[in-house]
């Protein structure tokens, strides 16, 4: 006992022929691969089906686990209410996976339910599910803002879980592709929208799931897609299987991408063992980037280190070279974790008398004192990636014209509210972009005119 499939599916409720009224005929190849699957799982007989979907509870540092007995639902929100179903939750399961989940340091558990109604990410799988097979009960996982690797390791702990318990299970990892294919679609069109479903389709027709987590965060965002933590999940659950990968169908008709996969194991095998091959590929590059690191970063290294582990502040070293020590600057700190900020504090203008002054008290303040995240523990020493700005002088400027998101940063000034976003920062890519994130960060209004002000930066890595 253990997985004995997965699928990878999307959730277009107007598949549904009381939600479609016609309209689902026109992605009928979606409609017969989701058949397939259907007659697949009721082969199979599976004692549990567990559905990962992006529209169940969602938290940015916790992954949801429906509790209870059960749930109900109906696609009333699609002009059928008529279609209802019902299901019995797994709660064997769901206790299994929550304690290994701990043991795992994963922030997973019951806690914190929004909507006990089952979501439309669920009901689209379960209804064709439902016409070929009804002796399971269910497990419901909702996804997290926490990195793909976490992802990939809550989906062994699901692994985990069927096997300890002698289940025979099938997961369905349910999520639409990109939803930017075509201008009259319901986001737009942008190039990364037919690119990662391209990409996706490749990955996922071949199994290759150790390259679900290279895609970077603000390339996912771009794309406009919403399955793909839910299909990393399901990969994870798949760890060290040889499988029978077949994809079965893809369409994008309305400007939204549908892609359906199945996967059957037929087997160990260890080389498939993507988690593990990934955290040393990363433990690789970042103690190469750790080798390349200038004085600047060296410097706020040392700083973050001492104080993470003994609370102490480190003195001045000597020997510095001269722009360090002997020259005034704002400097800001930045912490990446897993390609995520971790923690960023800056001055604008120096408050220090030097720079690496600077830097020893920013450091410290971006590793323990930014309100936005947790302070940083000491296991998480190794997996940081930090940058140092120092910044130029500012200018005021007339007009956004003036700006250069690569080159400049902003500062927006109202009143007393003021906000400085960084020049050439991943997944900026505008200055309207820039500007609006800055009028955030400094709680002004979007439409509210603002004072600009512009600066160069000297970054180091």
């Amino acid at each position: 006992m253990g997985i004995a499939a997965a699928f990878m599916v999307p959730h277009p409720p107007l598949i549904v022929p009381d939600v479609g009224k016609g309209e689902e005929k026109k992605i009928m190849d979606t409609i017969h691969a989701y058949h397939e699957i259907g007659k697949r799982i009721g082969e199979l007989k599976p004692d549990t089906i567990v559905v990962v979907s992006p529209h169940q509870t969602m938290y940015a540092d916790y992954f949801h686990i429906s509790p209870g007995k059960g749930a109900k639902g109906d696609l009333g929100q699609f002009r059928a209410g008529n279609v209802k179903m019902e299901v019995s939750y797994d709660t064997e399961f769901v206790k299994e996976l929550c304690r290994l989940a701990d043991i795992g340091r994963i922030p997973a558990g019951t806690l914190g339910e929004r909507e006990k109604r089952l979501d439309h990410g669920t009901m689209v799988p379960l209804y064709f599910v439902g016409q070929y097979w009804k002796g399971y009960h269910l497990v419901r996982i909702g996804l997290s803002g926490l990195p793909l690797i976490t992802h990939y390791e809550l989906g062994q702990c699901i692994q985990k879980a069927s096997e300890s318990l002698g289940r025979k299970t099938v997961l369905i990892g349910s999520g639409d592709l990109s939803h930017r294919l075509k201008e009259d679609g319901p986001y737009g069109y942008r190039e990364e929208g037919p690119a990662y479903d391209s990409r996706i389709m490749d990955i996922m027709a071949r199994g290759g799931f150790g390259e679900l987590l290279e895609f970077p965060e603000d390339f996912c965002e771009k794309a406009g897609e919403c399955g793909h933590r839910s299909f990393t999940i399901m990969a994870g659950a798949l760890d060290r299987l040889e499988l029978e990968a077949e994809r079965l169908s893809y369409e994008g008709p309305f400007g939204v991408g549908y892609g359906i996969c199945s996967y059957i194991p037929c087997g160990w095998n260890p080389e498939r063992d993507f988690g593990e091959k990934y955290e040393q590929k990363e433990k690789e590059r970042l103690l190469e980037l750790r080798g390349k690191e200038d004085e600047y970063v060296r410097l706020a290294r040392k700083t973050i280190e001492e104080y993470v582990r003994n609370k102490k502040k480190i003195n001045l070293p000597e020997g510095l070279p001269e722009e360090m020590s002997g020259r005034a600057a704002g400097v800001f700190v930045s912490l990446k974790k897993d390609g995520r900020l971790r923690g960023c504090i800056g001055t604008i203008c120096a408050v220090q008398k030097s720079v690496a002054e600077e830097i020893i008290e920013n450091a410290i303040s971006a590793s323990v004192r930014d309100s936005r995240f947790e302070p940083v523990e000491p296991e998480e020493l190794d997996k940081l990636v930090i940058s140092v700005d120092v910044l130029g002088d500012t200018e005021k400027i007339e007009s956004p014209a003036q700006l250069d998101v690569k080159r400049y940063g902003v500062i927006v000034t109202k009143g007393y509210k003021r906000g400085l976003l960084l020049p050439n920062l991943d997944g900026v890519d505008t200055v309207e972009e820039q500007i609006a994130i800055a009028k955030r960060k400094a709680g002004i209004g979007e439409p509210e005119q603002v004072e600009l002000e512009r600066f160069e930066v000297v970054r180091h890595f």
